[in-house]
């Protein structure tokens, strides 16, 4: 813990810390609150960057001190009140950085914002505000001109994911391929590869364009006030140039989807167009003043896309001997591609009603 005391010196007066205790649950990044001397609620957030995961930390906070610096100077100029609970702050350390190095691991703090509340449940109110917010977010960025680097290469590149995938099954490192359901789950993905391709084709003709996103939309990146009201967008980390079908894909993968990601009863799975209805109407409220009308016309076939590069990469990672997802058991992954799978042919089935709430 002492450890902890040196590196938040770094970034404010170490005499007035009283206390650093853990803080959340995060999967990816080590989290902190810092309490200051004479104080009852935080003041600071301490927090462990992955750079096993994001390898270029250094563009990581760029891109983070580009987007909130952009997002603050506009509501400045809107006359927002109360700032700092509107946009994440992120304080600079003495060595002039927002962040530092202590024995090869990058630390980062940012301001805590008192009174605020996430949320896990998915509810046709949450989706709708998910959607307002997330597309106000892509709103606010489509001026801004400083560069935002790809913290994560290819992170959402379906012809990259399959490229994955036949370099998984050309090696078969540990005789996966010898399973009949493996070989069947490879010949429905490669059947369905061309339509699913269709954004990366389009962005290659010039007529999709790439925005700047957030890559991760889920409820729980947003952080609420005691009254319900929509604060801010948070984890900012895979803010990079993306189709639109990123923010408005993703979601839907895990929100629409009335089982779980690894359901192993497969009656669970659905698509529910519920929530597809109320996070689209917020999102399209959000991305009025931008979206093109070919980007709205592919929305439903975002919501299609993203359990479709889930179900790849999960059979991928099956087949490489479970590599890079954490697994429970050892055919988590192939239980896993079955789920994602029968989401991806539940939203197909889907693709007439989400067309028609568009129109």
């Amino acid at each position: 813990m002492n450890e902890l005391f040196t590196i938040a010196g770094h970034f404010i007066d170490p005499q007035t810390i009283a206390e650093i205790t853990p803080l959340g649950n995060g999967l990816i990044n080590d989290t902190f609150k810092i309490m200051v001397q004479g104080e009852t609620q935080p003041r600071y957030v301490l927090q462990r960057i992955n750079n096993a995961v994001f390898t270029d930390v250094e563009m990581l906070q760029s891109n983070i001190e580009a987007v909130t610096n952009h997002i603050r100077q506009k509501y400045e100029r809107q006359g927002v009140k109360d700032i700092n609970r509107r946009v994440l702050h992120f304080l600079k350390a003495d060595t002039g950085k927002t962040y530092v190095v202590e024995n090869e691991q990058y630390w980062r703090v940012m301001d805590f914002i008192a009174d605020s509340y996430t949320y896990e449940a998915v509810t046709p109110e949450y989706a709708y505000y998910a959607g307002r917010s997330f597309g106000d977010f892509e709103s606010l960025l489509t001026d801004l001109e400083a560069p935002i680097g790809e913290v994560i290469p290819d992170f959402h590149n379906i012809e990259f994911r399959l490229k994955q995938l036949e370099e998984a099954v050309a090696d078969d490192p540990i005789g996966q391929m010898r399973e009949v359901e493996v070989q069947k789950f490879v010949a429905k993905i490669r059947e369905a590869a061309d339509r699913m391709c269709l954004g990366e084709r389009l962005y290659r003709e010039g007529k999709l364009p790439k925005r700047i996103c957030h890559c991760d939309t889920k409820v729980n990146n947003m952080l609420f006030d005691k009254d319900g009201n929509v604060l801010c967008i948070i984890d900012l980390d895979t803010v990079m140039p993306s189709f639109v079908f990123s923010d408005f894909g993703d979601f839907l993968r895990s929100a629409a989807n009335t089982g779980a990601e690894d359901d192993p009863d497969l009656d669970n799975i659905h698509f529910n167009m519920e929530i597809y209805e109320a996070f689209t109407k917020g999102y399209l409220e959000g991305t009025a003043s931008f979206l093109t009308p070919l980007e709205k016309e592919l929305l439903p076939y975002a919501a299609t896309l993203f359990p479709y590069m889930q179900a790849v990469r999960f059979l991928t990672d099956y087949i490489n001997g479970n590599t890079y997802y954490k697994i429970r058991y050892a055919t988590h992954n192939l239980v896993r591609t079955r789920a994602q799978w029968r989401l991806f042919e539940e939203a197909e089935a889907c693709l007439p009603i989400m067309k028609s709430v568009l129109s």
